[in-house]
């Protein structure tokens, strides 16, 4: 095997007794952002290989930002399949007449990761034409599901209205996010929030500020906060950025449900008497209508491409179903508010996904394929933690697993290009690396890290895993972006 001619020993603190040193633009790389090689976890290995070509550290758990995600999607695919889809149900509790339900709709959601709002809108419409006008009771929303556990919006990061910060839910809708859109308007700011939420009235209190400023961290200087039935809005906005837009999450699951649909039944001309309630589907309650997600093998290009730790999230759990063990008599439905749920559950339905049913179900899968990881640390499966880890030659290996698989299209489909779309869209855009890679990448505060598939220029090809765990690992991409192409040159 040809290397190239320069490279510069590097010691190797894992035990890959094939490991080979690291290019010099990579440790020169490393020296500029001042990243010393005992924070960071290297491996470089060829599709079909069984040993690695490069091999630093590669043994050592690191936390892997959201490259995590790798390992969801792909035991996703393979425990799922590639054709799952999530239903939502809804149920009519009562007789329906002449468009009038005497009684309550109940809506149960089995963790879909993407009902947007398009999609809830069309499925109304079709409650509607299937005969739906008037609700003389109640909204019931079934959320069990999913174990429902306190999920603290703020442990992470402090962020508590971030998107990324939500937690998973069985009847997540739209991502529980409101978009914000801030349209200058001479001396005004305008704000348009979308959805609209029936109850929830806006408070705009944004002004135009004097100069530019910088249009890339604008939304710093917004403040947005729920208070009763407002959201107030305070700060400043720099006109000359034009339209720009943000997304919070203002609302718990439960009450950005009952919102979002109240708003748009009403839209449709439809009523609703009752408020909203939490409990399991009734047993003399009617099955009416289902709404089916996309496929799987389509819904993972958003988590990777994307990053969307949300949706990983929920595929996380929904794997716990895979487990397959029924529920037994006794065995309680979640409930956030036991006082208005409506606790009737049917013997013999799986129980509530939960993050230890899904660890289970993964590592039985690892294990079934040989693959044992036992530095392997799950916590959400998305990657957003501090506690996550496993080690760079594991992740390479898991990467080695799905090129394998019969399933590999759909799994490297998937990742960002280099160059072209996702996380990757700016990153060696111009560069003759572009379109060579398929990567999925991760970044949290002291995580820099880039996983996936790299195309030689003779069509050969390679698994690299580059974690970084340092506080100054940002500034560590130009060192992964330096052994791409580092990679995309090598011959053989």
């Amino acid at each position: 095997m040809k290397l190239h001619h320069s490279l510069l020993l590097v010691i190797c603190l894992s035990s890959g007794a094939h490991a080979a040193s690291l290019p010099p633009p990579v440790l020169k790389a490393l020296k500029q952002a001042r990243i010393p090689i005992s924070s960071v976890g290297i491996e470089v290995r060829e599709i079909n290989a069984r040993a690695p070509l490069i091999s630093v550290n590669a043994r050592r758990a690191m936390n892997p930002a959201s490259t995590m995600k790798l390992l969801t999607t792909y035991a996703g695919l393979e425990l799922l399949g590639p054709a799952y889809t999530w239903k939502t149900e809804a149920y009519l509790d009562g007789k329906l007449e002449q468009g009038v339900l005497q009684g309550d709709l109940v809506l149960k959601g089995y963790g879909n990761p993407k009902l947007t709002l398009e999609q809830f809108w069309l499925w109304l419409r079709e409650l509607r034409s299937r005969g739906l006008r008037e609700i003389r009771g109640n909204l019931v929303l079934d959320r069990s599901a999913f174990e429902t556990l306190p999920h603290d919006l703020s442990a992470f990061d402090n962020e508590p209205i971030r998107p990324y910060n939500m937690g998973p839910d069985a009847l997540l809708l739209n991502f529980n996010a409101v978009r914000l859109r801030f349209i200058p308007d001479g001396e005004k700011i305008n704000v348009i929030s979308e959805p609209e939420l029936a109850g929830i009235k806006l408070d705009n209190r944004i002004t135009a500020a004097e100069s530019a400023g910088n249009c890339s961290n604008w939304d710093e200087k917004i403040s947005t906060q729920l208070s009763g039935e407002t959201m107030l809005l305070q700060g400043t906005f720099p006109a000359r950025c034009g339209e720009c837009e943000s997304y919070v999450c203002l609302l718990p699951h439960p009450q950005y449900m009952y919102a979002v649909f109240r708003a748009l039944w009403q839209e449709m001309g439809g009523t609703l008497d009752g408020e909203m309630l939490e409990g399991a589907v009734p047993s003399s309650a009617t099955l009416f209508a289902t709404h089916h997600s996309a496929p799987l093998s389509e819904l993972i290009r958003d988590i990777n491409k994307f990053s969307n730790n949300v949706m990983a999230r929920q595929l996380f759990l929904s794997l716990g179903n895979s487990v397959g063990e029924p529920m037994l008599a006794g065995d309680a439905v979640p409930c956030d508010d036991p006082p208005t749920c409506l606790l009737d559950t049917e013997v013999g339905a799986l129980p509530p996904a939960s993050i230890a049913r899904s660890e289970r179900a993964i590592r039985g899968w690892l294990t079934k394929k040989e693959l044992r990881f036992p530095d392997l640390v799950l916590e959400n499966g998305a990657g957003l933690s501090r506690r996550e880890r496993i080690s760079p030659h594991h992740l390479a290996l898991l990467l080695q697993s799905a090129q394998r698989s019969p399933l590999s299209a759909e799994f490297v489909a998937s990742l960002p290009i280099a160059g072209v779309d996702g996380t990757l869209k700016k990153r060696l855009n111009g560069s003759a690396s572009a379109s060579h890679a398929h990567l999925k990448t991760g970044s949290l505060e002291n995580v820099n890290a880039v996983a996936g598939y790299v195309q030689s220029g003779n069509g050969k090809q390679w698994i690299m895993v580059f974690l970084i765990n340092h506080p100054n690992a940002a500034a560590g991409q130009q060192a992964q972006d330096a052994l791409i192409e580092w990679l995309r040159l090598q011959e053989s």
